[in-house]
């Protein structure tokens, strides 16, 4: 008889990526394994898991609306109906354990499989667990986590750490510099720099970067700059004075390239993207989002300057530093090779593995 796993969580791509790459690493291990997506109706992992070749269930469940107080008086109905959904899934397709990966549908899974008995693991992706988590890291089996000192928010006997799941386009990537400078139209010999906000983009990244567009021609450094959506045409047609030097983008594909072509990045602090760039090894620029959950970013951010694995720069400092900080460190080789070899000491493109196996464990 198949073993059967439910994967629960979801609402921005820190959280669906890291589950369909736990999700693809069963399967490798067990291929006759059953495995079942829970997440949130209307949020984004109900179109990427299927597209990932997954069956998901949807509930009906919501996050507490700080800006907007009149929208969560329906939510204590929303969290009942939700439970009473999960206790449906869990009553149906009887799996043998459930492993929650944040977002909003990892509280009501997790909270009726703890209370049915089902073993659960949690996948902590952040430096600072969240509140969600850390209530339900009470009653969880296991719970795999990305950084030290994770013990001030989980009981210690429980947790491992794994490392964060990595996209296998990025851990077996094959690209050599060259192939990935001429992929954006760069030239080899030249320091180039990648910089990026996530999908939607970040606008005090990309403001710092507009008004440093004339030093990047005058220093001879290139750029690789993906703007995301909101930001795109501004940058696009700032930057038409410098195309030989800055290339703009929406959204960038193929990270691996970007990555390979770059001496220095310029990016968030998400636990994703950090453990991406883990991997690649590469010298950091952290500019961790201020309104992120509890600040987590840079708590992320700070774990691993802690470590002299990267460089922070506050949000709202980063029009007034980033030309000298970058700028400095493109010049200074001692310290770009201190950062790449001391984030590379953080990375583990063999997370996904170890997290599955894990999952296994508690069957």
């Amino acid at each position: 008889m198949a073993r059967k796993v439910i994967i629960a969580g979801g609402g921005t791509g820190g959280h669906i990526f890291p589950a369909i790459a736990i999700a693809n690493a069963l399967k490798k291990i067990e291929p006759g394994i059953e495995i079942l997506f829970v997440g949130a109706k209307g949020k984004m992992e109900m179109e990427k898991v299927p597209q990932a070749g997954y069956q998901i269930e949807g509930l009906d469940i919501a996050a507490f609306n700080r800006s907007n107080m009149l929208k969560n008086l329906a939510l204590p109905f929303k969290i009942i109906k939700s439970l009473n959904q999960a206790s449906s899934i869990l009553k149906s397709f009887q799996p043998n354990v459930v492993v929650g990966v944040g977002g909003y549908a990892s509280f009501p899974m997790l909270r009726k499989a703890q209370r049915k008995g089902i073993p659960t693991l949690i996948q902590e992706q952040n430096s600072f667990a969240g509140k969600t988590n850390k209530i339900l890291g009470r009653k969880a089996s296991r719970i795999c986590v990305a950084y030290d000192g994770m013990e001030k928010f989980f009981p210690a006997e429980k947790l491992i750490l794994t490392g964060n799941p990595v996209r296998s386009s990025i851990t077996q990537s094959a690209v050599t510099r060259p192939e990935a400078l001429k992929q954006f139209g760069l030239q080899e010999g030249k320091k180039t720099v990648f910089a990026f906000g996530g999908s939607l983009g970040a606008k005090s990244i990309s403001e710092a970067l507009k008004a440093l567009q004339p030093e990047f021609v005058e220093k001879d450094v290139q750029l690789i700059w993906q703007t995301g959506k909101l930001y795109y045409e501004t940058a696009k047609a700032a930057a038409v004075p410098y195309t030989s030097h800055i290339k703009v983008f929406e959204f960038i594909n193929l990270m691996d390239f970007a990555y390979k072509a770059a001496d220095v990045v310029i990016s968030r602090a998400g636990a994703m993207t950090i453990a991406e760039e883990c991997v690649a090894k590469k010298p950091v620029i952290f500019v961790p989002y201020p309104y992120a959950a509890e600040d987590h970013q840079t708590f992320n951010a700070q774990a691993l300057v802690s470590k002299q694995a990267g460089l922070l720069i506050k949000d709202s400092e980063v029009g007034k530093e980033l030309g000298t900080t970058l700028f400095s460190l493109l010049q200074n080789k001692a310290l770009t090779e201190q950062l790449e070899q001391n984030i590379a000491k953080l990375g583990n493109s063999n997370a996904d593995m170890i997290i599955a196996q894990e999952v296994l464990k508690l069957i």
